[in-house]
């Protein structure tokens, strides 16, 4: 009896399709979204500023030069200096640190809790469910500056508490989110098999429902992140945030956009365009993450 053995073809069609690798998921998320490729330059290269200050800033961003106060943009100082003659580009470039650094740990911190709430809220409903959901509607009936700074104002206006202050507001709009997508997740025919084969809580939440609500918890990461540097600079605008002399962008443009705007109006301008450059490419990326992940605007 003859063996017939299968084709090269039909062998290479059993098997799977090789993933493509990061250079080909990159390139095709540059093609499809052009402006979320844009956001996501400008956060490289703002990442990239922010790790390498010593490299980039031509002067220390707390040397002082009373002989070079207000100076206008020159070929000394591309940007000018302030009023006590500190350089403006050195400052902005040191003050990109504090920005992501208040940034990054207020969105991860808050997006990451607001998720696990989430996520256990959505499986365990109940009484917990309704508990947490009316603590989450209690915090949310507060704008989030409002909530910021009376948290800034209970714990006190050093980084650690800033951080705190501007976490706290994101975690129940992050938990809401995640809880609509929790919700779905728990009715799958996987977590019930979960159950009947008698995992505990804790394996059913970390292995089955968190890894599946991380695409909106990836984009609700990215969108938190123009946020916190949004209420960091408001914050140090208004004197709550971090303190003189620290580089911050908000610090920059308290000193100089009540007295100085007139006579030296390049000490709130370069500051005004860090921040909304920063935010605006933070929202780009994130709302192109968005529609990237989403299975319903992914052929689009």
């Amino acid at each position: 009896m003859a063996i017939r053995t299968p084709s090269v073809d039909a062998v290479a069609q059993a098997l799977p399709a090789p993933q493509p690798g990061w250079a080909a998921v990159a390139r095709d998320f540059a093609r499809r979204r052009p402006l979320g490729a844009a956001g996501a330059v400008v956060v490289a290269l703002m990442i990239a500023v922010a790790l390498t200050p010593t490299l980039i800033a031509p002067y220390d961003p707390l040397g002082v030069d009373f002989g070079a106060m207000m100076a206008p943009p020159s070929a000394t100082h591309w940007l000018g200096t302030d009023s006590f003659g500190r350089d403006v580009l050195s400052r902005l470039i040191y003050g990109s640190r504090t920005a992501l650094l208040v940034g990054f740990g207020a969105a991860f911190f808050g997006a990451t809790a607001g998720a696990i709430l989430g996520v256990g809220s959505a499986y365990f409903g109940g009484r917990v469910d309704l508990y947490l959901q009316r603590l989450m509607d209690i915090f949310i009936s507060f704008p989030l500056i409002i909530l910021a700074l009376a948290m800034v104002a209970i714990l006190g206006n050093n980084l650690p508490n800033l951080i705190t202050a501007i976490t706290i507001p994101m975690i129940p709009r992050c938990a809401l989110v995640i809880r609509s997508s929790a919700l779905a997740i728990r009715e799958m025919p996987y977590v019930d098999a979960a159950r009947a084969a008698g995992f505990g809580h804790g394996r059913i939440i970390l292995r089955h429902m968190l890894p599946n609500v991380m695409a909106p918890y990836l984009i609700l990461l990215t969108a938190f992140l123009g946020q916190a540097i949004l209420l960091e600079a408001s914050l140090s605008f208004l004197g709550l945030g971090v303190q003189e002399p620290t580089a911050a962008w908000g610090l920059m443009l308290r000193g100089a956009a009540v007295d100085f705007a007139e006579t030296a109006p390049w000490m709130a301008i370069f500051p005004g365009i860090a921040i909304s450059l920063s935010v605006f490419a933070f929202n780009l990326f994130g709302d192109s993450l968005r529609d990237a992940l989403d299975p319903k605007l992914r052929s689009l």
